[in-house]
């Protein structure tokens, strides 16, 4: 029965008890990949002690603590690029318009915002009608254009023609302050883009890489205290042999010197 619950450890060649170690294809397969990169030779039913484990156990550990910390940092150093990055430039739309506006774009400016208020039309109202009164009116004696208002028509059609490019060319400027405002917002968003891909890849490595890490290291956290424990425990016991044998050789010492 005692034979049955010991085995040799591989690595030390102890006999040890069973429930003090762990057979090979017990183990999670990183940790026995860890043990086969050193003694390639090692099977899946040679069994390895809870002291010689314990290296494996904080080396897989360590190397899931440095694979998180160096991925973290890849991806933090890409957020951080992104986020100083100045590789495009945003324009001031008002500040590059004003600085470019030449005298006849203020004039055409200048016309269209005349041209589209209520006051140019009051006027021009007021005065399509005081040319039609006074020429048709013969108001004192003035009838230079009489009905029906063929000086008024030409000279209509010469003021929509003039005023149409004039309006076109302020429209233009419009369309350019749209356009400069549109390579912007393309601009930032195109930078925001990126930022929000970095940002998904680092809650991806979250909650794919470290959650899972974090709860393997727990567990392999507690496996290493129960390990401890029982070597602590095989201290304690060893320790209170040698108390007890001390004790009986004290014992059988002042019993031989009684005797005598």
């Amino acid at each position: 029965m005692a034979e049955e619950q010991t085995a040799i450890c591989f690595i030390d060649h102890q006999k040890h008890m069973v429930i003090d170690g762990r057979y090979l294809r017990d183990l999670e397969p990183a940790t026995r990949n860890l043990i086969k990169s050193e003694y390639p030779s090692a099977k899946v039913t040679d069994f390895i002690c809870d002291h010689d484990l314990l290296k494996y156990q904080l080396m897989r550990v360590d190397g899931m603590v440095k694979s998180d910390v160096k991925q973290t940092r890849k991806i933090n150093r890409r957020l951080t690029r992104a986020m100083q990055s100045d590789d495009y430039e945003i324009v001031d739309v008002n500040e590059n318009l004003e600085r470019t506006l030449t005298m006849g774009q203020r004039v055409s400016d200048a016309v269209a915002r005349f041209g589209g208020s209520w006051g140019f039309i009051g006027i021009f109202t007021f005065v399509l009608i005081a040319w039609m009164f006074v020429n048709g009116a013969s108001l004192f004696g003035i009838h230079f254009d009489p009905f029906p208002f063929i000086l008024l028509n030409l000279g209509l059609s010469c003021i929509a023609a003039i005023q149409a490019p004039i309006i076109m060319m302020s429209q233009n400027r419009a369309a350019d302050r749209d356009r400069m405002n549109s390579e912007n917002d393309y601009h930032v968003n195109l930078k925001s883009e990126h930022e929000l891909r970095i940002l998904h890849a680092k809650l991806d490595n979250l909650t794919q890489n470290q959650l899972p890490h974090t709860l393997e290291i727990q567990k392999l956290e507690i496996e290493i205290l129960g390990q401890i424990r029982n070597e602590l425990d095989e201290l304690h016991r060893e320790k209170a042999g040698q108390f007890s044998n001390d004790q009986q050789d004290g014992e059988k010492d002042e019993k031989e010197t009684s005797d005598q």
